[in-house]
């Protein structure tokens, strides 16, 4: 896969102008806190004084991995496909939190160990049965990443609102996640690694021991996509993909959880101004996820004590995407509602 290029948004001229017009709000200089960086990032995307929030989609990607057979959940890998036919049937908090927002939901398998047969409501991309077991081999072939990237990709492109959020679904998918962050940042792999599902604190310690021999094994392992493609996931990969393109068309990404931020920090190692795009919907309470969005100086917009995954921290965001462009919009200036400015 060739990978699309990412514009960084940076103008001076425009930001002045952004700037001007939140400061004459009819509001003390900066009340309105993060919205109005929020708003001021829409506008140099969007590259407008203007900006809108049009057709928003969550793209829910579904994998399953080989890794769990070191027993690193505390749920069997069964979990994944009923969970994907929950989503199907409405019944996920996704589902419910999408809905209310009103935003699209499109359910991704891109491989899932199970056969769902031909449905409607589900966007076939399996590249697979599961990744393989990373504690002994490469998760997947460079092909089959490339493959998952490429697939991202085209979903991302053909969605036509201006916002994408992410979400996932994958037993064993948070020690995926913590081998990406070990492996790509450097830090510990015992802050890297959380309860996920719901680990006991042996299981957790477990957790970390596998992923550090994996890493061992690997070793010789350090370029971005080789990383992805040895310790990654199906659902991990096409993600990236996803974002890299969805950023190349100057859309906005709304960035969940553990999981997702690891398919991003991934893509901003490919693609540094890949973060400009990236609005970070929360921080997570799965272990390591603080530390991860410290590695990208990012800054989460929310802290619920969410850990679910499946996108829900991306559809709870989304209303605070409206504020932003809304205050900016359709907020009275000191001129035009005849309000007198500090002095």
């Amino acid at each position: 896969m060739i990978l699309p290029a990412i514009a960084p948004t940076h103008d001076d001229d425009l930001a002045a102008r952004l700037a001007h017009a939140i400061d004459h709000k009819t509001k003390p200089l900066g009340s309105l806190g993060m919205l109005e960086a929020l708003a001021r990032q829409i506008g140099l995307v969007q590259r407008t004084t203007t900006p809108a929030v049009t057709a928003p989609a969550i793209l829910v990607f579904a994998g399953d991995h080989g890794v769990v057979a070191e027993g690193v959940s505390a749920y069997p890998q069964d979990v994944t496909w009923q969970m994907v036919e929950n989503f199907l049937a409405g019944g996920a908090a996704i589902n419910v939190f999408a809905a209310q927002n009103g935003c699209t939901l499109q359910v991704v398998d891109a491989g899932v160990a199970h056969d769902f047969g031909k449905r409607d409501s589900l966007v076939d991309r399996k590249i697979a049965a599961g990744t393989r077991n990373f504690a002994v081999e490469p998760a997947m072939t460079p092909a089959q990443c490339a493959q998952a990237l490429a697939h991202g990709a085209a979903l991302a492109e053909a969605l036509p609102g201006n916002v994408v959020g992410f979400g996932e679904m994958g037993i064993g998918n948070t020690t995926a996640a913590g081998a990406l962050m070990h492996k790509l940042t450097g830090i510990p792999a015992a802050d890297c690694v959380g309860a996920g599902t719901g680990l006991t604190p042996d299981g957790v310690l477990h957790k970390q021991r596998v992923i550090e021999a994996a890493v061992l094994r690997h070793a010789g392992v350090t370029a971005p996509l080789d990383v992805l493609a040895t310790f990654g996931g199906f659902e991990i990969a096409m993600m990236a993909g996803a974002m890299l393109q969805a950023a190349a068309q100057r859309k906005i990404l709304l960035i969940d959880g553990f999981i997702v931020t690891s398919a991003l920090l991934v893509a901003a190692r490919l693609q540094p101004a890949i973060l400009d795009y990236c609005v970070f919907s929360h921080c997570s309470d799965e272990s390591g996820h603080q530390r991860m969005l410290a590695a990208l100086e990012a800054r989460p917009l929310l802290n619920l004590g969410l850990r679910l995954g499946e996108g829900t921290g991306s559809a709870l965001a989304l209303p605070l995407l409206h504020a932003a462009v809304n205050f900016l919009n359709r907020m009275a200036t000191f001129a035009s509602a005849q309000v007198s400015e500090k002095r």
